[in-house]
């Protein structure tokens, strides 16, 4: 019981799986807000594209 106490192998593991899952979070924010940049692009060049498809 005491070595399990003094082992610091597991509580590494968990602190690195804590920093893990901050990156990835970090990561899912920052696609998702360049998602929204990229979409709001790609649909001003469609609209642009039928305008002067249709000759306005």
């Amino acid at each position: 019981m005491i070595r399990l106490i003094k082992d610091k192998i597991g509580a590494t593991a968990v602190e690195y799986g804590l920093i893990l899952a901050m990156i990835v979070l970090a990561i899912l924010v920052a696609l998702n807000s360049l998602a929204s940049e990229t979409i709001a692009l790609w649909s001003n060049v469609s609209d642009k594209s039928a305008a002067a498809i249709s000759g306005e």
